[in-house]
């Protein structure tokens, strides 16, 4: 066995309690109080000097006694604002809930900031631990680098992980090239001119004008981008009225374009706007387009991601690393480190229904639960492959 998943294993029970406070407590967003001041708590425990370099963003960096290169490892601490369902003894109370597993990222990366204390004589170079805000709502990573985390030292070259629910435990997938999409989030407010539903022709009804902006967005995806290029728009929201007699002055949509490249994003959201303005003037109202948050698709290095992985597999096996081409339409705010710098994002598998019935649920659901028996492997995969990586790029 690998002494850098014996060492992980020693600390198990440690990373279930720390996944756990964060679990019980979730925060939603880009003020995350609670986590932050438990994240840097740890960390100062542990010997480490944490700052926060923008709002709940903490970096905190280790180095060796060799000079050598920088390699960030990252890990997102924000939740979903969404009530757990789930039967957990520690399940969360307060309308929120880590349901994309970013508890499990934080407590595995505070694992792996105390076995990189523990391995410090081996570290050639600085690791630069990075725990950041507002994943889902696209504008943590942003923030980060704007504040400088790429900087002071300057970052060679960056790694994120997330669990998989779904997927066997233990068992680690890794895309090559741009395999997770980029991601526009938008906001579409129309607005008509509100009257008595009786009498239509004093006013201008909005949901009239939204429901054909609605419809017509579906013609981009189907007559103006290529059957070969992945892309999906989708409207999650639709508000608009209070009475079933009263037209209402105003409807809101919100929704999400993704797609694998950027370029393809960009188009969708100009004809989304130019299918937004036209139709409301052609109804007599107006609509405005707004972009709320984006990210870009995720570009992996597959450079980093075969010397990576290959650490990986000293850890969990040959068998239990796979490599993939393409990828689905999910996004991840990682991928502005990766237009940075030369990244790799792996996904650990976090459990079946076949191990356990509690098991496997989508991501994002109200009753998905995550095999903790992982944080060692997630931990162990940090620090292990932050050193090794150090060692042969000197």
């Amino acid at each position: 066995m690998n002494p850098f998943i014996e060492q992980a294993l020693l600390i198990k029970d440690e990373l279930i309690n720390y996944r756990r406070i964060i679990h019980e407590n979730p925060e939603v967003g880009a003020v995350l109080p609670k986590t932050k001041a438990f994240v840097m708590d740890k960390l100062k425990e542990f010997g480490y000097e944490p700052t926060e370099i923008c709002e709940s963003g903490i970096v905190a960096t280790i180095s060796g006694e060799k000079p050598g290169k920088t390699f960030l490892l990252r890990a997102d601490m924000d939740a979903l604002p969404m009530k757990e369902e789930t039967s957990c003894d520690f399940k969360s109370t307060n309308g929120c809930m880590h349901s994309c597993g970013h508890d499990m990222h934080t407590a595995m990366l505070l694992g792996a900031a105390k076995l990189l204390k523990q391995n410090q004589s081996q570290i050639e170079g600085t690791i630069k631990l990075v725990f950041q805000p507002d994943e889902e709502g696209f504008t943590g990573a942003k923030k980060m680098i704007a504040a400088g985390v790429l900087e002071n030292p300057k970052v060679d070259a960056a790694m994120a992980m997330h669990v998989h629910s779904g997927t066997p435990s233990n068992l680690v997938l890794c895309g090559l090239g741009t395999t997770i999409a980029g991601c526009n989030r938008f906001r579409i407010v129309v607005n008509g001119q509100g009257c008595h539903g009786a009498m239509p022709e004093t006013g201008v009804d909005p949901i009239n004008i939204a429901a054909h902006i609605y419809i017509s967005l579906q013609e981009i995806i189907a007559r103006e981008i290529a059957t070969t290029q992945p892309a999906v728009v989708t409207i999650g929201k639709f508000v608009g009225g209070d009475a079933p007699n009263i037209i209402p002055g105003q409807v809101i949509m919100e929704g999400t374009i993704r797609s694998l490249d950027k370029e393809v994003g960009e188009f969708i959201f100009n004809r989304i706007n130019d299918i937004v303005v036209s139709t409301a003037k052609m109804f007599r109202g107006e609509a405005e387009l707004i972009e709320l948050s984006s990210t870009p698709p995720l570009a992996n290095d597959n450079k980093l991601a075969h010397e990576v992985t290959s650490y990986v597999k000293d850890l969990v096996g040959e068998q239990a690393v796979i490599l993939f081409e393409q990828g689905g339409m999910g996004s991840e705010d990682f991928a502005s480190y990766s237009y940075e710098v030369p990244s790799v994002y792996l996904m650990l598998g976090a459990g079946t229904k076949n191990e356990n019935p509690l098991f496997g649920q989508p991501m994002h659901n109200e009753k998905v639960q995550f095999n903790e028996d992982i944080l060692v492997t997630g931990a162990a995969m940090h620090a292990y492959s932050a050193i090794m990586w150090l060692k042969n790029n000197k």
